[in-house]
């Protein structure tokens, strides 16, 4: 299962990397407590103790999985990788920015649970205006940004030093993509610091009366749909990067790994208006312009679904494997470092399908606001992410600790993955159903009176609730697999780190052009967002009050 690598991971480093895990699947089974309860309540088969929201339990849900889990466990998955690839050892300056951060995302993460399990912020993870959380809830958001901003910065650094002391040389493939992956969050999450600082804080804490509601969603998708692929770009460095190594193989092609996420980089952030198809106050023509560049991230998604089976066929090939599908056969199935994340890409498939559905103005229409949506991106970020994070923490916690994976804890790693895709099979496929049925999302338990319609949608949220319990299940065996890989048997594990083929092409240099996709993101940016955004800023629409809708 493992071999020896020529130097032992840091230990300070691994302090570092391990806090933010950690973290991570805490907030992974606190978000899990509260999607079960929730799941149970909107299949009406439980009813919560009066002093418990439903409201309140969807928001800690949404919070808790969707920004405080993916955050951690990603920047605490860079951090080990810049160590290991930019000089074998983090610098003292980035392990000083990646405490700071983990220390303000941690404060801001506290105050914000505190905050919604007391009532005050059942306003779900988009926090839409005009409904009104407290004060204290945005200040949370934004200590999470902003530690989050300066975690990306040592990165950055970490990555600019290298540079500077290897000059002409090429960057290794993991610190290039981790530098893209945070400057995508660093441009995205401009979007929402604005609508929380400027916007959300002062009008909740009263400063001001009202808010301009239009103008703050627009923000806050500015950023929603770039954290989607903030979340996916992590999965596919590890799709990209360590699953060659882990399967025996090479990566197929270091330039077009590079090109992938380049081109992520520039099309992901200028789309935000296609979550915004069926809202007033926005031309059509700007809906338009940004749901075309939204089809545009559907190339590099491809480029990486033929990069990564061209890697899985000719590893596959060099092993002595004939036929058309002969390379399936040689494929490491049973260790979980490569099973899970595998689940993840195939996955992925109906995941990106779906996506596509949302994207389409005339689809949209059809399934907009309901489980469909819901559905969805259960099965992008709740498993193809999920899962691939899953496959990661096998290798990366025994490389951090100083441990090793046994095969009792990688045949239980391959229990909890066939786990949690039944489990997401069961919630998931419901949720897609009962969508094209109109069953409504982000509401409770209700029957409308009794509604024939209604009444269709109850077994499919039964089926919900039961996936969320054998979800639930996979939560806590995660949990458990990883108190066990932290008292594994001591050893080293290596840092899997794929080779480049080398039948593969030279990498362009164009591609490590710094200047030249922050220009071109820049530009998109401006072209789709500079004058919708002058129109809704000198709208005179009346802007908003607050109100407490829970």
């Amino acid at each position: 299962m493992t071999t020896t690598q020529t130097k032992p991971f840091d230990r300070q480093d691994g302090r570092l990397v391990l806090a933010h895990i950690l973290f991570a699947f805490g907030a992974l089974l606190l978000g899990g407590i509260a999607g079960m309860l929730q799941g149970m309540v909107k299949g009406g088969t439980i009813t919560l103790p009066a002093n418990i929201g439903y409201y309140e339990l969807l928001t800690a849900h949404g919070v808790l999985m969707a920004l405080i889990f993916t955050t951690y466990f990603i920047v605490g998955f860079l951090y080990s990788g810049i160590s290991q690839t930019l000089g074998g050892k983090l610098l003292p300056r980035t392990k000083k920015l990646g405490w700071l951060g983990f220390f303000l995302m941690s404060v801001g993460t506290i105050i914000g649970v505190i905050v919604i399990l007391l009532g005050k912020a059942s306003v779900l993870y988009t926090f839409y205006a005009p409904m009104k959380a407290s004060p204290y809830f945005y200040v949370a958001l934004a200590l999470v940004v902003i530690g989050s901003w300066l975690s990306g910065y040592g990165i950055m650094y970490q990555y600019a030093r290298w540079k500077k002391s290897n000059k002409g040389k090429l960057s290794p493939l993991f610190g290039y993509m981790s530098v893209m992956t945070m400057l995508l969050w660093q441009i995205a999450t401009i979007g929402v610091a604005l609508e929380v600082v400027v916007q959300l804080i002062p009008w909740s804490f009263g400063w001001v009366d009202t808010v301009n509601v239009v103008l703050s969603r627009t923000l806050f998708w500015f950023f929603g749909h770039p954290l989607v692929y903030f979340w996916l770009l992590p999965a596919y460095m590890c799709w990209y990067v360590i699953i060659p190594k882990i399967i025996g193989g090479k990566i197929f092609s270091d330039a077009l790994a590079r090109m992938s996420f380049a081109l992520f980089l520039l099309f992901s952030i200028p789309v935000g208006f296609h979550h915004q198809l069926m809202e007033p106050g926005i031309s059509h023509f700007w809906k338009y312009l940004q749901v075309v560049l939204t089809f545009m991230v559907v190339i590099p998604s491809l480029m990486t679904a033929f990069s990564l089976f061209a890697t899985f066929e000719l590893n596959g090939r060099s092993k002595g494997a004939k036929g058309l599908f002969g390379w399936v056969k040689v494929l490491p199935w049973k260790d979980v470092r490569f099973f899970a994340p595998f689940m993840g890409m195939l996955i992925f498939i109906p995941a990106g399908a779906g996506g596509l559905v949302n994207a389409s103005n005339q689809m949209n229409a059809v399934v907009h606001n309901t489980l469909w949506v819901t559905g969805h991106f259960h099965l992008t970020v709740a498993t193809s992410v999920a899962l691939t994070f899953f496959g990661i923490v096998y290798w990366l916690i025994p490389v951090v600790t100083g441990r090793v994976l046994t095969p009792r804890m990688n045949k239980l790693g391959i229990i909890q993955t066939l786990i949690w895709c039944i489990g997401m099979f069961f919630m998931s496929g419901s949720m897609h159903t009962v969508g094209l049925l109109g069953s409504p999302r982000r509401t409770a338990y209700n029957t409308y009176d009794d509604h024939p319609d209604a009444v269709l949608w109850m077994p499919y949220h039964v089926a919900m609730a039961i996936g969320g319990i054998i979800l639930f299940i996979g939560v806590l065996l995660i949990i458990y697999n990883i108190y066990s890989l932290m008292r594994a048997p001591k050893g080293e594990t290596e840092y899997p780190i794929g080779e480049v083929s080398e039948g593969s092409e030279p990498t362009p240099r164009f591609l490590e052009n710094w200047k030249l996709w922050i220009t071109l993101t820049v530009v998109l940016i401006l072209i789709a967002y500079t004058i919708p955004v002058i129109d809704l800023i000198g709208n005179t629409t009346p802007g908003s009050p607050g109100y407490v809708t829970w």
